[in-house]
Protein backbone atom coordinates (compact mmCIF):
# COMPACT_ATOMS: atom_id res chain seq x y z
CA UNK A 1 0.00 0.00 0.00
CA UNK A 2 1.91 2.86 -1.17
CA UNK A 3 0.00 5.87 0.82
CA UNK A 4 1.58 4.69 3.94
CA UNK A 5 5.13 3.73 3.17
CA UNK A 6 6.29 5.12 6.60
CA UNK A 7 3.47 3.16 8.84
CA UNK A 8 3.13 0.00 6.99
CA UNK A 9 2.74 -1.75 3.58
CA UNK A 10 0.16 -4.32 4.27
CA UNK A 11 -3.54 -3.52 4.45
CA UNK A 12 -3.70 -5.79 7.70
CA UNK A 13 -1.05 -3.28 9.23
CA UNK A 14 -3.16 -0.49 7.97
CA UNK A 15 -5.89 -1.33 9.63
CA UNK A 16 -4.36 -1.70 12.95
CA UNK A 17 -3.60 2.03 12.64
CA UNK A 18 -6.72 2.64 12.83
CA UNK A 19 -6.66 1.98 16.61
CA UNK A 20 -3.67 4.47 17.02
CA UNK A 21 -3.81 7.30 19.46
CA UNK A 22 -2.12 9.44 16.83
CA UNK A 23 -4.38 11.60 14.62
CA UNK A 24 -1.44 12.02 11.93
CA UNK A 25 -1.12 8.76 11.71
CA UNK A 26 -5.28 7.94 11.84
CA UNK A 27 -5.38 10.60 8.99
CA UNK A 28 -3.19 8.53 6.74
CA UNK A 29 -4.23 5.13 7.59
CA UNK A 30 -7.60 6.09 6.65
CA UNK A 31 -6.49 7.91 3.28
CA UNK A 32 -4.58 4.70 2.83
CA UNK A 33 -7.53 2.27 2.98
CA UNK A 34 -9.70 4.70 1.06
CA UNK A 35 -6.98 4.26 -1.81
CA UNK A 36 -6.81 0.65 -1.09
CA UNK A 37 -11.03 0.47 -1.37
CA UNK A 38 -10.93 2.36 -4.66
CA UNK A 39 -9.37 -0.73 -6.03
CA UNK A 40 -12.35 -2.80 -6.48
CA UNK A 41 -14.46 -5.04 -5.27
CA UNK A 42 -11.91 -7.61 -4.27
CA UNK A 43 -10.00 -4.91 -1.93
CA UNK A 44 -12.99 -3.92 -0.14
CA UNK A 45 -14.03 -7.37 0.42
CA UNK A 46 -10.15 -7.90 1.54
CA UNK A 47 -10.85 -4.72 4.28
CA UNK A 48 -14.18 -5.71 5.64
CA UNK A 49 -12.61 -9.21 6.27
CA UNK A 50 -9.28 -7.00 7.91
CA UNK A 51 -11.67 -5.86 10.58
CA UNK A 52 -12.14 -2.25 9.00
CA UNK A 53 -14.80 -1.41 9.84
CA UNK A 54 -15.99 -1.02 13.47
CA UNK A 55 -12.68 1.34 13.88
CA UNK A 56 -13.91 3.02 11.16
CA UNK A 57 -17.91 3.95 11.94
CA UNK A 58 -16.00 5.20 14.92
CA UNK A 59 -13.58 7.36 13.80
CA UNK A 60 -16.62 9.32 11.63
CA UNK A 61 -17.25 10.78 14.73
CA UNK A 62 -13.74 11.71 15.56
CA UNK A 63 -13.11 15.32 17.39
CA UNK A 64 -9.99 15.87 14.23
CA UNK A 65 -12.19 17.09 10.99
CA UNK A 66 -9.47 14.86 8.94
CA UNK A 67 -9.49 12.44 10.55
CA UNK A 68 -13.27 12.61 9.86
CA UNK A 69 -13.16 13.08 6.91
CA UNK A 70 -10.77 10.70 5.29
CA UNK A 71 -13.17 8.51 7.63
CA UNK A 72 -16.10 9.33 5.56
CA UNK A 73 -14.21 8.55 2.16
CA UNK A 74 -13.01 4.93 2.97
CA UNK A 75 -16.39 4.15 4.38
CA UNK A 76 -17.96 5.50 1.68
CA UNK A 77 -16.24 3.88 -0.82
CA UNK A 78 -16.09 0.41 0.82
CA UNK A 79 -20.10 0.59 0.69
CA UNK A 80 -20.38 0.61 -2.53
CA UNK A 81 -19.64 -2.96 -2.22
CA UNK A 82 -22.63 -5.62 -1.21
CA UNK A 83 -20.34 -7.75 1.05
CA UNK A 84 -19.75 -4.44 2.89
CA UNK A 85 -22.95 -3.01 2.78
CA UNK A 86 -24.55 -5.90 4.52
CA UNK A 87 -22.19 -5.92 7.46
CA UNK A 88 -22.80 -2.00 7.70
CA UNK A 89 -26.31 -2.42 8.17
CA UNK A 90 -26.02 -4.74 11.45
CA UNK A 91 -23.43 -2.26 12.55
CA UNK A 92 -26.33 0.49 13.03
CA UNK A 93 -23.93 3.32 11.63
CA UNK A 94 -26.74 4.81 10.16
CA UNK A 95 -27.79 7.19 13.04
CA UNK A 96 -23.98 8.48 13.08
CA UNK A 97 -24.09 9.34 9.80
CA UNK A 98 -27.18 11.26 9.92
CA UNK A 99 -25.47 13.21 13.05
CA UNK A 100 -23.02 14.39 10.54
CA UNK A 101 -25.36 15.58 7.61
CA UNK A 102 -26.86 17.94 9.67
CA UNK A 103 -24.06 19.01 11.53
CA UNK A 104 -20.93 19.47 9.30
CA UNK A 105 -20.33 22.04 6.71
CA UNK A 106 -17.30 19.68 4.70
CA UNK A 107 -18.74 19.60 1.26
CA UNK A 108 -16.39 16.57 0.71
CA UNK A 109 -18.28 14.92 4.42
CA UNK A 110 -20.96 15.08 2.67
CA UNK A 111 -20.07 13.42 -0.67
CA UNK A 112 -18.82 10.61 1.61
CA UNK A 113 -21.90 10.22 3.67
CA UNK A 114 -24.29 10.45 1.35
CA UNK A 115 -22.50 8.06 -0.91
CA UNK A 116 -22.43 5.34 2.18
CA UNK A 117 -25.88 6.13 2.82
CA UNK A 118 -27.29 5.66 -0.81
CA UNK A 119 -25.84 2.34 -0.95
CA UNK A 120 -27.74 1.41 2.64
CA UNK A 121 -30.99 2.89 1.98
CA UNK A 122 -31.64 0.13 -0.79
CA UNK A 123 -32.24 -1.81 2.26
CA UNK A 124 -35.93 -1.51 3.96
CA UNK A 125 -34.55 -1.60 6.89
CA UNK A 126 -32.18 1.40 7.09
CA UNK A 127 -34.92 3.24 5.13
CA UNK A 128 -36.72 2.96 8.56
CA UNK A 129 -33.59 3.89 10.31
CA UNK A 130 -32.96 6.97 8.39
CA UNK A 131 -36.66 8.20 8.86
CA UNK A 132 -37.05 7.54 12.22
CA UNK A 133 -33.68 9.20 12.94
CA UNK A 134 -35.09 12.29 11.17
CA UNK A 135 -32.65 11.98 7.77
CA UNK A 136 -35.00 13.69 5.56
CA UNK A 137 -34.35 16.92 6.45
CA UNK A 138 -31.05 17.52 6.32
CA UNK A 139 -30.83 15.29 2.90
CA UNK A 140 -33.38 17.64 1.63
CA UNK A 141 -31.56 20.77 2.64
CA UNK A 142 -28.23 18.93 0.44
CA UNK A 143 -30.37 18.97 -2.66
CA UNK A 144 -29.14 22.18 -2.50
CA UNK A 145 -25.58 21.86 -2.39
CA UNK A 146 -23.09 23.49 -4.56
CA UNK A 147 -21.43 19.76 -5.02
CA UNK A 148 -23.36 18.04 -7.90
CA UNK A 149 -22.30 14.53 -6.31
CA UNK A 150 -23.62 15.45 -2.82
CA UNK A 151 -27.06 16.45 -4.55
CA UNK A 152 -26.72 13.22 -6.97
CA UNK A 153 -25.99 11.05 -3.44
CA UNK A 154 -28.80 12.89 -1.52
CA UNK A 155 -31.39 12.35 -4.48
CA UNK A 156 -30.76 8.51 -4.93
CA UNK A 157 -31.62 8.20 -1.22
CA UNK A 158 -34.64 10.02 -1.04
CA UNK A 159 -35.46 8.31 -4.33
CA UNK A 160 -35.40 4.68 -1.99
CA UNK A 161 -37.11 5.80 0.88
CA UNK A 162 -40.07 7.52 -1.37
CA UNK A 163 -41.06 3.81 -2.42
CA UNK A 164 -42.76 3.71 1.06
CA UNK A 165 -45.70 5.53 2.04
CA UNK A 166 -44.73 7.74 4.92
CA UNK A 167 -41.52 9.10 2.91
CA UNK A 168 -43.82 10.12 0.40
CA UNK A 169 -45.69 12.71 2.32
CA UNK A 170 -42.76 13.92 4.67
CA UNK A 171 -40.81 14.81 1.56
CA UNK A 172 -43.68 17.21 0.51
CA UNK A 173 -44.47 18.52 4.31
CA UNK A 174 -40.91 19.30 4.73
CA UNK A 175 -40.68 21.33 1.80
CA UNK A 176 -39.34 18.95 -0.70
CA UNK A 177 -40.77 19.70 -3.64
CA UNK A 178 -38.97 23.36 -4.61
CA UNK A 179 -35.67 22.20 -4.22
CA UNK A 180 -36.81 18.71 -6.45
CA UNK A 181 -37.98 21.47 -8.95
CA UNK A 182 -35.02 22.85 -9.51
CA UNK A 183 -32.93 19.88 -9.71
CA UNK A 184 -34.57 19.39 -12.91
CA UNK A 185 -32.74 22.42 -14.39
CA UNK A 186 -29.70 20.25 -13.46
CA UNK A 187 -26.92 20.11 -15.99
CA UNK A 188 -26.33 16.45 -15.26
CA UNK A 189 -29.32 13.89 -17.12
CA UNK A 190 -28.35 11.46 -14.28
CA UNK A 191 -29.71 13.88 -11.66
CA UNK A 192 -32.56 14.71 -13.90
CA UNK A 193 -33.80 11.67 -14.51
CA UNK A 194 -33.51 10.67 -10.97
CA UNK A 195 -35.80 13.79 -10.28
CA UNK A 196 -38.41 12.92 -12.36
CA UNK A 197 -38.35 9.35 -10.71
CA UNK A 198 -38.50 10.55 -7.44
CA UNK A 199 -41.38 12.94 -8.51
CA UNK A 200 -43.23 10.33 -10.13
CA UNK A 201 -43.66 8.27 -6.47
CA UNK A 202 -44.73 11.26 -4.28
CA UNK A 203 -47.29 12.82 -6.97
CA UNK A 204 -49.28 9.85 -6.41
CA UNK A 205 -50.26 11.40 -3.04
CA UNK A 206 -53.16 14.00 -3.57
CA UNK A 207 -51.70 16.16 -1.21
CA UNK A 208 -47.94 16.50 -2.71
CA UNK A 209 -50.25 16.71 -6.18
CA UNK A 210 -51.68 19.92 -4.93
CA UNK A 211 -48.26 21.69 -3.91
CA UNK A 212 -46.59 20.49 -6.70
CA UNK A 213 -49.08 22.18 -8.34
CA UNK A 214 -49.12 25.26 -6.38
CA UNK A 215 -45.11 25.11 -7.19
CA UNK A 216 -45.77 25.83 -10.69
CA UNK A 217 -44.63 22.26 -11.34
CA UNK A 218 -46.87 20.84 -13.37
CA UNK A 219 -46.08 24.25 -15.94
CA UNK A 220 -42.22 23.10 -15.38
CA UNK A 221 -43.14 19.72 -16.84
CA UNK A 222 -45.18 21.09 -19.87
CA UNK A 223 -41.69 23.20 -20.21
CA UNK A 224 -39.67 20.64 -20.41
CA UNK A 225 -42.06 18.69 -23.16
CA UNK A 226 -42.07 21.28 -25.56
CA UNK A 227 -38.33 21.31 -24.95
CA UNK A 228 -37.19 19.01 -27.88
CA UNK A 229 -33.53 19.09 -26.54
CA UNK A 230 -34.79 17.45 -23.61
CA UNK A 231 -35.99 14.56 -25.36
CA UNK A 232 -34.44 11.83 -23.12
CA UNK A 233 -36.51 13.06 -20.07
CA UNK A 234 -39.98 13.14 -21.99
CA UNK A 235 -41.23 9.41 -21.14
CA UNK A 236 -40.44 10.06 -17.41
CA UNK A 237 -41.82 13.87 -17.72
CA UNK A 238 -45.03 12.33 -19.41
CA UNK A 239 -45.67 9.89 -16.50
CA UNK A 240 -45.77 12.37 -13.86
CA UNK A 241 -48.04 14.48 -15.87
CA UNK A 242 -50.21 11.22 -16.10
CA UNK A 243 -50.32 11.28 -12.30
CA UNK A 244 -51.11 15.10 -11.84
CA UNK A 245 -53.77 14.49 -14.45
CA UNK A 246 -55.81 12.28 -11.74
CA UNK A 247 -56.38 16.17 -10.58
CA UNK A 248 -59.22 18.18 -12.29
CA UNK A 249 -57.27 21.42 -11.36
CA UNK A 250 -54.52 19.93 -13.55
CA UNK A 251 -56.83 18.83 -16.22
CA UNK A 252 -57.33 22.50 -16.52
CA UNK A 253 -53.85 23.59 -16.84
CA UNK A 254 -53.32 21.09 -19.64
CA UNK A 255 -55.30 23.16 -22.09
CA UNK A 256 -52.71 26.07 -21.23
CA UNK A 257 -49.67 26.85 -23.08
CA UNK A 258 -50.58 23.94 -25.88
CA UNK A 259 -50.15 21.05 -23.67
CA UNK A 260 -52.96 19.13 -24.91
CA UNK A 261 -51.60 19.85 -28.38
CA UNK A 262 -48.28 18.79 -27.25
CA UNK A 263 -49.51 15.43 -25.69
CA UNK A 264 -51.24 14.55 -28.92
CA UNK A 265 -47.86 15.37 -30.71
CA UNK A 266 -46.57 12.53 -28.14
CA UNK A 267 -49.29 10.24 -29.42
CA UNK A 268 -47.98 9.95 -32.60
CA UNK A 269 -43.73 9.26 -31.49
CA UNK A 270 -42.61 6.44 -33.84
CA UNK A 271 -40.63 3.75 -32.49
CA UNK A 272 -40.94 5.37 -28.90
CA UNK A 273 -43.23 3.48 -26.96
CA UNK A 274 -42.66 4.39 -23.89
CA UNK A 275 -43.39 8.06 -24.65
CA UNK A 276 -46.59 6.92 -26.42
CA UNK A 277 -47.89 4.39 -23.64
CA UNK A 278 -47.17 7.18 -21.00
CA UNK A 279 -49.25 10.07 -23.33
CA UNK A 280 -51.95 7.59 -23.69
CA UNK A 281 -52.29 7.49 -20.61
CA UNK A 282 -52.42 11.48 -20.29
CA UNK A 283 -55.32 11.09 -22.40
CA UNK A 284 -56.98 8.53 -20.56
CA UNK A 285 -56.74 10.92 -17.53
CA UNK A 286 -57.74 14.23 -19.67
CA UNK A 287 -60.96 12.02 -21.09
CA UNK A 288 -62.69 11.82 -17.74
CA UNK A 289 -64.48 14.55 -17.76
CA UNK A 290 -67.32 15.00 -20.50
CA UNK A 291 -66.07 18.55 -21.56
CA UNK A 292 -62.34 17.27 -22.00
CA UNK A 293 -64.05 14.38 -24.00
CA UNK A 294 -65.51 17.13 -26.20
CA UNK A 295 -62.02 18.91 -26.63
CA UNK A 296 -60.50 15.40 -27.61
CA UNK A 297 -62.94 14.63 -30.25
CA UNK A 298 -62.68 17.93 -31.98
CA UNK A 299 -59.06 17.28 -31.73
CA UNK A 300 -59.72 13.93 -33.47
CA UNK A 301 -58.07 11.75 -31.25
CA UNK A 302 -60.22 8.94 -31.86
CA UNK A 303 -58.05 8.35 -35.21
CA UNK A 304 -54.84 8.38 -33.32
CA UNK A 305 -56.32 5.88 -30.95
CA UNK A 306 -57.29 3.33 -33.44
CA UNK A 307 -54.19 3.38 -35.47
CA UNK A 308 -52.23 2.61 -31.67
CA UNK A 309 -54.00 -0.24 -31.46
CA UNK A 310 -52.96 -2.15 -34.57
CA UNK A 311 -49.06 -1.21 -33.39
CA UNK A 312 -46.75 -4.35 -32.00
CA UNK A 313 -46.12 -3.01 -28.33
CA UNK A 314 -48.40 -4.27 -26.11
CA UNK A 315 -48.27 -1.43 -23.60
CA UNK A 316 -49.38 0.86 -26.12
CA UNK A 317 -52.25 -1.35 -27.16
CA UNK A 318 -53.23 -1.83 -23.65
CA UNK A 319 -52.97 2.18 -22.74
CA UNK A 320 -55.10 2.62 -25.87
CA UNK A 321 -58.12 0.06 -25.31
CA UNK A 322 -58.07 2.01 -21.69
CA UNK A 323 -58.18 5.43 -23.37
CA UNK A 324 -60.88 4.12 -26.22
CA UNK A 325 -62.82 3.11 -22.85
CA UNK A 326 -62.55 6.64 -21.73
CA UNK A 327 -63.15 8.45 -24.55
CA UNK A 328 -66.38 6.08 -25.28
CA UNK A 329 -68.82 7.94 -22.73
CA UNK A 330 -69.25 10.38 -25.42
CA UNK A 331 -71.39 8.95 -28.15
CA UNK A 332 -69.94 10.96 -31.18
CA UNK A 333 -66.54 9.11 -29.91
CA UNK A 334 -68.10 5.93 -30.43
CA UNK A 335 -69.50 6.22 -33.48
CA UNK A 336 -66.75 7.27 -34.78
CA UNK A 337 -64.59 4.57 -33.15
CA UNK A 338 -66.82 2.35 -34.92
CA UNK A 339 -66.35 4.12 -38.66
CA UNK A 340 -62.61 4.27 -38.32
CA UNK A 341 -62.83 0.54 -37.42
CA UNK A 342 -61.67 0.95 -34.11
CA UNK A 343 -64.16 -2.39 -32.59
CA UNK A 344 -62.22 -5.06 -34.87
CA UNK A 345 -59.05 -3.50 -33.73
CA UNK A 346 -60.40 -3.92 -30.00
CA UNK A 347 -61.64 -7.73 -30.28
CA UNK A 348 -58.42 -8.64 -31.56
CA UNK A 349 -56.77 -7.76 -28.07
CA UNK A 350 -59.05 -9.95 -26.01
CA UNK A 351 -57.21 -12.81 -27.58
CA UNK A 352 -53.76 -11.41 -26.20
CA UNK A 353 -51.36 -13.42 -23.63
CA UNK A 354 -51.29 -10.24 -22.01
CA UNK A 355 -54.03 -10.18 -19.18
CA UNK A 356 -53.83 -6.56 -19.46
CA UNK A 357 -54.31 -5.68 -22.85
CA UNK A 358 -57.03 -8.12 -22.61
CA UNK A 359 -58.86 -7.08 -19.42
CA UNK A 360 -58.43 -3.20 -21.12
CA UNK A 361 -59.87 -4.61 -24.57
CA UNK A 362 -62.34 -6.09 -22.37
CA UNK A 363 -63.79 -2.79 -20.49
CA UNK A 364 -63.06 -0.38 -24.12
CA UNK A 365 -65.96 -3.33 -26.09
CA UNK A 366 -68.21 -2.77 -23.05
CA UNK A 367 -68.01 1.01 -23.11
CA UNK A 368 -68.43 1.35 -27.17
CA UNK A 369 -71.08 -1.46 -27.34
CA UNK A 370 -73.23 -0.32 -24.15
CA UNK A 371 -76.53 1.43 -25.50
CA UNK A 372 -75.30 1.77 -29.07
CA UNK A 373 -77.00 -1.00 -31.17
CA UNK A 374 -75.43 0.30 -34.11
CA UNK A 375 -71.56 -0.94 -32.62
CA UNK A 376 -73.23 -3.84 -30.85
CA UNK A 377 -73.90 -5.17 -34.49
Amino acid sequence: MKALPVVGKTPATVVLLLSSPEEDILIKACEAIHTFAEKGDESKVSLLGLGALEPLCQLITHNNKLVRRNAFMALGIMATNGDVKSALNKIDVTPLIIDKLSLEDDTVIHEFATLCLASLSVDFVCKVQIFDNNGLPPLIKLLSSPDPDVKKNSLEIIFNLVQDYQSRLAVHELGGIPPLLELLHSDFPVIQHLTLKTLQNITTDKDTRNAFREQHGFEKLIDILNNTDFSDLHAEALQVVANCLSDSESVQLIHKDGGLTRLMDFLLTPNMPEIQSNAVKCISRVAKSSENRKVLHEHNVEKVLVELLSVADIGVKTSACQAVAAMSFHLSSKDRFRDLGGIPAVVQGLSSESLALRQAATQALSNLTYNNKHSAL
